[in-house]
């Protein structure tokens, strides 16, 4: 499997200068591919590929024009152009909102992979990495490093340097466990489990959002490019990363308790790009309750259940752990024994006519989320995603 570590840089003054140069080179060189294949379609109605365009990049680096230390960090750049336009065209085929490829400003541009580890990067028994152009960079390695180094990663984040290393290792199966969970994900409370177990909601951003929104306000008020507006932005990027630091963690925490104990777990197969959608409408006909249901989409994505299934997943594939989705739809509206009990969002009671059973609304739908993970069938199981996928997609932007 392929799992994801992070590291924090700590480059010198010379070496961050370096750094940041390359990843200006970089997006250079990704905006000049993206204007190329532009340019080739609307003049000859031609269709360059990733290999037209690599097959260029040697004589422009004798030329000059592309500057980037390592020859294998430009051709991932072009490979990331490549990528950007196959997911544009699948776009297109399934009918969704397409969104042209765009430029991107420097400023967004954080991350350059090397793609071949030991081609211009190199970990010491130092302690240090060793990065083309740049020498010798003091790593924190706060965790051992496993598995076998295939990509590493350079990555920019709020004026901070990170190292990512993407490696192939071995699953490391837990103990079986017998034990089996349903969970049931809310917003009074985070989540409930089927044992009764009731795990509180931090509401993270309702607690810095006074914060945020004086922060926001004093970005407001300054003057576009000017020096003031830039240290106004890092203010506001320094609330939001705190903010997804404290939700990463809880979510880490939460994620390994659960499947260290438990052999099944069962989580409901929310459509959360759905249940957030915006209740605007449009000049014929407004919609209502606008307000309220912003309101509720904040929430929503607070809570960001959507990443605490795919932090489960990925540990429960590496442990061996079963995970399972099964639809959520009337999970809060029939009782175990498959009678239907309709409720309104104010019942938070569950009580049954036909067999009497009695218990927390959330409870027996996470009760019945178990259920039915049980006797879903094997061959329809979503049991974990792509984890090189998950961890991977963390480290870049």
């Amino acid at each position: 499997m392929r799992k994801a570590f992070q590291y924090r840089l700590y480059p010198t003054k010379a070496q961050a200068a370096f750094l940041n140069q390359q990843l200006w080179e970089a997006c250079d060189l990704y905006n000049c591919a993206l204007q190329e294949r532009r340019d080739a379609w609307k003049t000859c109605r031609v269709s360059l590929s990733y290999y037209d365009q690599a097959n260029q990049l040697k004589a422009m680096r004798n030329e000059g024009l592309v500057k980037l230390a390592n020859f294998s960090c430009g051709q991932d750049v072009l490979r990331r152009v490549d990528k950007t336009f196959q997911a544009f065209f699948q776009r297109l085929q399934k009918g969704r909102k397409a969104g042209y490829p765009r430029f991107k400003p420097s400023s967004r541009y954080g991350s350059i992979t090397f793609p071949t580890y030991g081609d211009g990067c190199k970990l010491l028994d130092t302690g240090t990495l060793r990065l083309q152009g740049a020498g010798q960079i003091r790593v924190r390695l706060h965790r051992a490093l496993e598995g076998t180094i295939r990509t590493l990663t350079i990555k920019r984040a709020l004026n901070q340097w990170y190292v990512c290393f993407s490696v192939e290792c071995e699953a490391k199966p837990l103990p079986p466990s017998s034990e089996e969970i349903g969970i049931d994900v809310g917003l009074n409370s985070y989540a409930v489990l089927s044992d009764g177990t009731e795990i509180e909601n931090p509401r993270w951003l309702r607690k810095a959002h006074r914060s945020l929104r004086r922060k926001q306000r004093q970005l407001a008020r300054r003057k576009r490019h000017s020096h003031r507006r830039r240290k106004a932005v890092r203010a506001v990027a320094v609330a939001h990363g705190k903010v997804f630091r404290q939700r990463n963690d809880f979510q880490h925490k939460l994620s390994r308790k659960l499947v260290n104990r438990h052999g099944l777990i069962a989580m409901e197969n929310l459509n959360i790009r759905n249940m957030t959608a915006t209740a605007q409408g449009s000049v014929e006909q407004p919609g209502r309750n606008v307000r309220q249901k912003a309101g509720l989409n904040r929430s929503i994505l607070d809570a960001a259940w959507g990443l605490l299934f795919q932090k489960i997943s990925y540990k429960a594939e590496e442990a061996g752990r079963i995970l399972r989705q099964p639809p959520a739809r009337n999970s809060s509206q029939v009782c175990l024994c498959g009678a239907s009990v309709p409720k309104t969002l104010n019942d938070r009671r569950h009580h049954c006519t036909s067999c009497g059973l009695s218990g927390p609304r959330d409870q027996v739908s996470a009760r019945v989320i178990l259920q039915r993970a049980r006797n879903w069938p094997s061959d329809h199981n979503v049991e974990v995603v792509n984890s090189s996928v998950v961890r991977e997609a963390v480290c870049l932007n």
